[in-house]
């Protein structure tokens, strides 16, 4: 298989949209909505078609207080959506949601393209020095926990400082390794309350001087529909100005599960940063 150039495909294309494709039957918004090959198959064509740079596919929900799905549990529900989408369409990019590196290994023989570990490599020992004989890009959240405890209570003296020092330490970490092409995500959600999340957002741009791309997760999060007393499916609009937010304060990826308006955010910070 040929080597995915990342720096390449990420040059050319930045922003860039990573469209969500759940296959769990509890995620936080669309649980439950696409968990059959032919359901995934017509969610991916139409997230493609709306402008979609990266599908990102996840069989192990990480909402707060979620259940554990065992590995032979997320592989089956992975695995077979994930062939099925490369032989339809070999030229999208594929990303899987996964902190299993055996998940990993298996996802990128599969014809993935990028790892999206929400747990940075502290779930899975194994997860970094697979990473490294892959050589495939490795998307790096921070999260402060697990998903089964990360909000009870989570506590910071400084969040942007206490999770930037976090990458500074994992990407040497990787990078000692041969691990080049690392993303950066904050964990909007992960581990922090909404003043934390904020705090995030509003400093952001602090984080580009690590050198990595940022990908900005805050599609239809608690971190909005709490602030706003709403619940997840009527905060789109809020959704695309958080996404604005993100971009103007130096994010490059949004990972979203709106596409078409995702779009034409990017579109108009284009124009507003080209005048």
């Amino acid at each position: 298989m040929e080597k995915f150039n990342f720096q390449k495909f990420y040059q050319n294309n930045a922003p860039l949209i990573m469209g969500i494709l759940n296959l769990t039957p509890d995620s936080f918004y669309d649980g439950g909505q696409y968990n059959s090959t032919e359901e995934a198959l017509q969610k991916t064509e139409e997230m493609i078609h709306a402008g979609a740079h990266i599908i990102d596919l996840g069989a192990y929900s990480s909402r707060p207080f979620a259940n554990e799905v065992s590995e032979e549990e997320e592989a089956q529900r992975l695995l077979p959506v994930l062939s099925a989408l490369v032989k339809q369409f070999p030229d999208m990019t594929f990303s899987v949601d996964t902190f299993r590196s055996n998940i990993a290994r298996q996802s990128i023989e599969a014809g993935a393209h990028i790892i999206n570990d929400i747990s940075a490599g502290s779930m899975d020992a194994n997860m970094y020095k697979t990473i490294a004989d892959l050589q495939v890009p490795y998307v790096l959240m921070h999260m402060k926990g697990t998903p089964q405890n990360m909000q009870q209570d989570p506590q910071y003296d400084d969040v942007v400082q206490e999770v930037k020092s976090f990458f500074e330490r994992k990407v040497e970490l990787l990078e000692k390794l041969g691990v080049k092409n690392v993303i950066l995500d904050v964990g909007f959600g992960f581990g922090k309350s909404v003043e934390h999340n904020y705090a995030l957002l509003k400093h952001l741009n602090e984080f580009q001087d690590l050198g990595k791309p940022i990908l900005a997760g805050i599609s239809r999060k608690s971190m909005l529909y709490k602030l706003l007393d709403s619940n997840p499916e009527e905060v789109l609009h809020a959704t695309s100005a958080a996404h604005a937010l993100a971009l103007l304060n130096g994010a490059s990826i949004l990972r979203v599960h709106d596409v078409i308006e995702a779009k034409e955010v990017i579109k108009l910070m284009k124009m507003y940063k080209s005048v």
